[in-house]
């Protein structure tokens, strides 16, 4: 539920009903619903909604919600647990009723407190989660609930209807009601945003399915009412599929223009960054102890910005309470010089302190607010600055301009987060602010080598050690998992994805990591691998020739048609070379075909074989330039991953002599 406007006078008249009487009644379950195996609407499903009803009313300040949920697999009793997320002390959760009808018709119903959970803070605002379990929940099930969320007079809280769930909705309706002054389209004095601006416009924007609209009733109430909604699309590598979702949000706006909007909002935003990032004198003298008089523009930013990744980020760490900032005798940031007076962070805080100290240095350099690429796709239609989430720094210099992200901890120097990489956002800019587009990453800064040497015998059990070396995301990745968690944690993650691509009847453990905490080099993990590789027959002994594919894991290879852009993420290279140590008396009877497989200008594969004296040598290179791929282009990139694949079902055939098999 989202805040965007208070009243400047609380209204004198009070509700007559109970909004709890608008509430959906729970509802007799039919024979059929209770007899549902599955659902010839949702083949495969594992659960279904049977009905959905959702009302917001701003002039009573109230939001409620009721769901009635067929389970069909095991899989859909996770919707037993419901989570309600408000934010505290403006918002509560109240009235919340729930049953679960087994397929014989008992009904069970929830008894007991709900859990009310912290999740986040922002500024003076605590969003919080309120969560409930239906009981005894099995397949066969239908969950029932519904619970209304009430807010302050002072308050008006327009809807976001999530109407495309990752199940399919048999029937579902919305219904919102704004506030009076709005019923008539009218202006709207009494309202104001945050900032102190005047409010003047009702404004939704959306997507709904073909031959739906968003009617207004009689008595001014936004109404959709729909039927078989199909489920949101799951297809491997989506961008964030809520911005694909059917929806509708609503919000009280003082523009109706989106052009005009960003204009505005952007000036509001750079003044906020400047004023945070001002180059005060705490932070001019912490820049002149760390920079010297000779140091180029280039050798100032590098120290800068080792200096601030120093930091401790709260984003991956404990954040510190008032009780305890109180006690440190440190003040909670708002401005740059509080960030660096309590050694201690967000990403954001810290982002705009390296900004702060680049202009303290000289430095000419700009803040750029970006979508997390793993959260959210931009919708400029959508006008609320609350889709941005990250900041980044924009560094001029020598002609160029240098994206930086020193929010991001353990990130390098001239690298960027693959999320906020070809990201789209709002950048400050010598003569003023404009929406922009953050530069992608190359290919080549993205590299995974494998290397090794395998030893095998007769009967194709494998011994050996690998050397993992990584730049770039990769790299990234682990660091910050390092971060999160503890040493054997970490090891137990890597190992698990280790055993995504190493064969069957082999494993493959991490031993060490060389330059974990040394961002300024690659990444080292060295790995230990045994187990049984290869099949053998009488004579032969069959072995994968390409390790680290046998388990034919491409993506795209086994879906014909796609729906969804194809979103991977940043362009890589993947290079692998295994020396394969063969048995004493075994030779090559069937070496491995050097390929080529290309999409030409997106990506191409190659691999290589080269026997010698008791060993040999495979090599395979895929390099992928490309991030994103639009539906139109799906057959494209399928195509070459089929050819990857067909390519990577090689295998070494080994065979031995008469002699060497009676030693």
């Amino acid at each position: 539920m989202r805040i965007f406007v208070f009243m400047r006078k609380i209204p004198l008249l009070l509700a007559i009903a109970s909004p709890a009487l608008l509430f959906a009644q729970f509802q007799q379950p039919t024979d059929e619903e209770l007899k549902m195996t599955s659902d010839p609407k949702a083949p495969g499903a594992a659960a279904v909604y049977l009905n959905i009803d959702e009302v917001t009313d701003d002039e009573m300040h109230f939001h409620s919600f009721y769901a009635r949920i067929k389970v069909l697999e095991e899989k859909g009793k996770k919707l037993a647990t419901v989570e309600i997320p408000y934010w505290h002390g403006s918002f509560k959760v109240t009235d919340i009723k729930a049953r679960t009808i087994h397929a014989d018709g008992t009904v069970v119903p929830l008894e007991g407190i709900p859990d009310d959970l912290f999740t986040a803070k922002s500024g003076e605002a605590q969003l919080s989660r309120m969560v409930f379990t239906l009981p005894s929940a099995e397949v066969g099930s239908i969950l029932e609930y519904r619970y209304e969320l009430r807010y302050e007079e002072f308050l008006y809280s327009s809807p976001y209807w999530e109407i495309q769930r990752p199940y399919f909705v048999h029937k579902a309706h919305y219904s919102f009601k704004p506030a009076a002054t709005f019923r008539h389209q009218n202006w709207a004095p009494e309202l104001v945003t945050a900032r102190g601006g005047t409010v003047n416009a009702l404004v939704w924007q959306g997507l709904l399915p073909v031959g739906t609209e968003l009617k207004v009733d009689s008595v001014w109430r936004y109404v959709v009412d729909l039927v078989d909604i199909p489920p949101a699309p799951n297809e491997e590598w989506m961008p964030p599929i809520r911005s694909y979702l059917y929806r509708v949000a609503f919000y009280y706006s003082n523009a109706t223009d989106a052009s005009n909007f960003w204009v505005t909002e952007a000036k509001f935003w750079t003044k906020d960054v400047d004023r945070f990032a001002e180059p005060t004198k705490p932070i001019k003298d912490a820049v002149a102890g760390l920079i010297a008089p000779g140091d180029s523009d280039m050798d100032k930013a590098k120290k800068l910005y080792k200096a601030v990744q120093a930091l401790e980020n709260t984003d991956f760490s404990r954040r510190k309470g008032q009780s305890e900032l109180k006690q440190l005798k440190v003040k909670a940031a708002k401005r740059a010089e509080d960030t660096w007076a309590q050694k201690s962070g967000t990403g954001n805080d810290i982002a705009l302190l390296y900004l702060a100290m680049l202009r303290a240095a000289g430095l000419t350099a700009y803040d750029m607010k970006v979508v997390n690429r793993d959260q959210g796709v931009f919708d400029p239609g959508y006008m609320t600055f609350n889709q941005f989430n990250d900041d980044i720094v924009l560094l001029s210099t020598g002609g160029n301009e240098l994206p930086l992200d020193p929010g991001q901890k353990m990130c390098p120097f001239l690298m960027l987060d693959w999320k906020h990489a070809g990201a789209e956002g709002v950048r400050q800019a010598p003569n003023g602010s404009a929406l922009a587009h953050s530069p992608y990453q190359p290919y080549a800064a993205n590299t995974l080598v494998r290397s090794g040497d395998l030893d095998l015998d007769p009967h194709g059990v494998i011994t050996g050690d690998f050397r993992f070396i990584m730049s770039g995301q990769q790299a990234l990745y682990w660091r910050q998992a390092a971060l999160k968690n503890d040493v054997d944690e970490v090891k137990k993650q890597f190992d698990n994805w280790l055993a995504t691509f190493t064969p069957e009847g082999t494993e493959a453990h991490l031993d060490h990591f060389l330059g974990l905490d040394d961002t300024d080099a690659n990444l080292m993990a060295m790995v230990n691998v045994h187990g049984s590789l290869g099949v053998a027959t009488a004579r032969r002994l069959l072995v994968p020739g390409f390790f680290f594919e046998t388990r034919g894991s491409h993506p795209f290879v086994g879906q014909e048609k796609r729906l969804e852009p194809v979103d991977m993420h940043y362009g890589e290279q993947i290079s692998d070379q295994v020396v394969y140590h063969l048995p004493p008396g075994f030779t090559v009877e069937g070496a491995l075909q050097d390929n080529r497989v290309s999409w030409p200008d997106h990506a191409v594969m190659s691999t290589k074989s080269k026997m010698d004296s008791g060993q040999i040598t495979v090599t395979r290179t895929l390099v992928r330039a490309f991030t994103l791929a639009k539906p139109e282009e799906y057959q494209d990139l399928r195509g070459f991953y089929q050819k990857v694949a067909a390519a990577d079902q090689q295998q070494l055939v080994l065979t031995t002599t008469p002699a060497a098999k009676g030693n």
